[in-house]
């Protein structure tokens, strides 16, 4: 396992990245030797937030990329916590690819999530860039559980064409394809 410890907002510490890379270290068994970790460690400046120590971390394995963020009051809590998280994941995602071909396709019913927009809330007030990776409907699913997210983008494998899968309030997964 690579590490790259980095700091936003202050210096990060050599005893704090030292225990950074010990906390880290849990992953090292169960992760491929050449997986990349990038952990980065900021302090929120706003005052009105208490726990403004904020510990991030992207994970790129063989498949998905993992992703946790954790804050506390205290670096060396948010990196505890952090990695916890991150040993959650790595867990679930060995557990769900070992259970991958005992598995049936879940098909829903149709529908999808309601979308209502509030008034005078229509700002775009963050952006995010990321690599779109190839991949069937079914890897998606796993990446979007494996990040805890409602939705993920990505390039289906065999129509080369930008996708989304969401969970659905009524249970099961949609996807969403270009016509």
């Amino acid at each position: 396992m690579r590490l790259q410890v980095k700091g936003k907002n202050h210096d990060v510490s050599d005893s704090i990245r030292s225990y950074a890379e010990q906390k880290l270290r849990k992953l090292d068994g169960r992760l491929h030797e050449l997986t990349l970790v990038e952990l980065e460690l900021s302090v929120e400046r706003n005052p009105s937030i208490a726990q403004n120590q904020v510990a991030e971390a992207t994970v790129w394995t063989k498949g998905p990329v993992l992703r946790a963020r954790e804050a506390s009051t205290d670096m060396k809590a948010s990196i505890d916590q952090l990695t916890e998280k991150l040993l959650r994941q790595v867990k679930d995602y060995r557990e769900r690819r070992s259970r991958r071909g005992n598995r049936g396709s879940p098909h829903g019913d149709g529908g999808g999530m309601p979308v209502t927009p509030e008034e005078g809330d229509q700002q775009i007030v963050k952006s995010k860039q990321f690599a779109v990776k190839p991949m069937t409907a079914e890897e998606a699913v796993l990446q979007l559980e494996l990040i805890g997210h409602d939705f993920f983008v990505f390039r289906n494998a065999n129509s080369e064409e930008i996708n989304v899968v969401y969970r659905r309030n009524a249970g099961g997964y949609g996807l969403i394809e270009p016509a």
